[in-house]
């Protein structure tokens, strides 16, 4: 295997990663990920079809008066359609009026494509290639050319595929992009059909693998080891379909795997940051179990995981965590052992002794407490709470004297209305109080807040990011046991809280009042000592 080779990272994730279903980025999140995109240390950054709507044309105009360190911007588009002559053709036209230096532009490989999609003869489309590729570079431009459904055109007719590469080429393509773009090729074929092309090719080549197979990241890393130096892709893999190969995955395993240099200077290290940047921005939940940078990809729940990571992490990682960006995580769940209990609580920055029998008294509870229906896992806000309750290091913030909550519906066609009323007691002081709001949990949710805020201004700045209700059985119907889980989160961090009980309301109220109790701790825990 060659080893210390620079592989060319080319982001798509602003063109391809938009066509994903539930995914749609304004101009001003495509530029915001464009600069961490640079900042992390992509080659070149694909911002979109200049033409195929107003947004793009905008992002261009917008970018160019941005500085960036290093990447650079490319545009995205076909070769000119059969009718026209290169000179007049729209989408050449709106290529050039991106004004960047360099134009990506695709063209049919596979002779079915030729047929059926654009109507016109093998010969015809091999003009529509080269004229276009030598008009944009007669304007100054540089060229990548995406060979479509380069692999299943290889398949199906190996000499006309390889044409359509000869014919960029001639027209002076600096990059031959090979794209499996129905997703469906296996990495054996990959590799066996890249390192035939790359015999017959004097320009670099490039992979642009979708994930229809699963096989988006494995396709693309197999085609670095037949020859490839350019690959594309998107953070965390989103696009059309079941989406791109995920950078997040191959920048990783290039680096950290195959010995080659894909951003260098340490700044794998920014993965997951970038990962969930990328993921805010398009309004997706991050996906917690995606290698190297979700949150679980170095979380270890057994006891003997836990034990033996404490030992020697290699036991049970193949990477350290924080070349990724990443950290350890131990949870905590009815298959810990006294070990694992011991090291969560030293996380919290308690210093306990590890023979003090408080720990095998938080053990004893804690399986008690899962086995009632209790998670932890998701909850540690809740977990921090019962330790340091458990150890008398906290004291409660506020205490609950009462509540009540009314859900209305007078019509059939209405929304029911929803009223919390609460009676809570900060110190000597009761303070009650209610509140309206889309349903009963989140009027209660708001008649908590009205009446603790007073008291605690800082609780403004926390935001209920996720709730869940999960029914632990069903064998009693609609008297079934239910676990709420809630994500909170403030300026700072995240932090889960869960509740459990035959009523919904109650299991929210045990989650609601953790989550505020958490963020209160953690404030008073930041305040100086006297």
């Amino acid at each position: 295997m060659l080893q210390n080779q620079n592989i060319e990272i080319y982001d798509t994730t602003l063109r391809d990663g938009s066509q994903a279903e539930d995914v749609s980025f304004s101009v001003e999140d495509k530029v915001r990920i464009t600069l961490k995109l640079d900042e992390l240390g992509v080659h070149f950054i694909e911002g979109g079809w200049p033409g195929a709507n107003p947004k793009d044309i905008e992002f261009f105009q917008v970018i160019k008066a941005t500085p960036l360190q290093q990447a650079k911007i490319v545009a995205f588009g076909s070769t000119r359609k059969a009718k026209n002559s290169a000179k007049e053709d729209p989408t050449l036209e709106a290529l050039l009026s991106a004004e960047t230096d360099i134009v990506t532009i695709f063209g049919k490989s596979w002779t079915l494509h030729v047929t059926e999609a654009l109507s016109t003869t093998l010969d015809t489309n091999l003009e529509l290639i080269a004229d276009s590729i030598t008009f944009l570079r007669s304007k100054g431009r540089q060229v990548f050319y995406d060979a479509e459904h380069f692999f299943d055109g290889y398949k199906a007719d190996p000499t006309y595929a390889m044409k359509t590469l000869e014919a960029a080429m001639k027209a002076g393509a600096e990059r031959l992009v090979l794209c499996d773009t129905n997703g469906g090729t296996m990495p054996w074929e990959i590799r066996e059909i890249v390192s035939v092309v790359k015999e017959g090719c004097s320009v670099p080549l490039g992979i642009h693998a979708h994930n229809d197979a699963e096989m988006g990241v494995a396709n693309s890393l197999v085609a670095v080891e037949a020859g490839v130096s350019h690959v594309q892709g998107t953070i965390n893999g989103i696009g059309e379909r079941c989406g791109n190969a995920n950078l997040c995955s191959i920048m990783a395993n290039l680096e950290l795997k195959m010995g080659r240099t894909a951003l260098g200077d340490g700044k794998l290290s920014n993965l997951r940051m970038i990962s969930h940047y990328v993921a805010e921005m398009a309004n997706l939940l991050p996906n917690k179990r995606q290698p190297y940078v979700g949150d679980t990809a170095f979380a270890h729940k057994g006891g003997v995981h836990i034990h033996a990571v404490q030992k020697n992490p290699l036991t049970y990682e193949h990477v350290q965590p924080e070349e990724v960006g990443n950290q350890r995580r131990v949870l905590i769940s009815d298959n810990s052992g006294r070990s694992a209990v011991f090291n969560k609580i030293g996380t919290f920055g308690v210093d306990l002794p590890q023979d003090n029998p408080k720990v095998q008294e938080l053990l004893g509870s804690l399986k008690n407490l899962e086995y009632e229906g209790y998670q932890f896992e998701g909850a540690e806000g809740s977990f921090e709470l019962l330790v340091r309750e458990a150890l008398g290091t906290h004291t409660p913030s506020f205490e609950l004297l009462g509540c009540r909550i009314i859900v209305e519906k007078r019509k059939t066609d209405e929304e029911s209305l929803s009223e919390a009323t609460i009676k809570v007691k900060v110190g000597e002081v009761v303070e009650h109080t209610a509140a309206v709001g889309d349903g009963p949990v989140n009027a209660l949710d708001h008649a908590l807040r009205k009446a603790l805020e007073k008291f605690y201004p800082q609780l403004r700045e926390v935001k209920l990011l996720d709730y869940k209700v999960r029914v632990l059985t069903g064998r009693r119907g609609t008297g079934s046991r239910v676990r709420v889980l809630i994500e909170s989160g403030d300026q700072k961090e995240k932090w889960g809280t869960v509740g459990v009980s035959e009523n919904i309301i109650e299991a929210s109220w045990q989650a609601l009042a953790d989550s505020i109790e958490y963020k209160l701790m953690k404030e008073q825990e930041l305040k100086p000592k006297s």
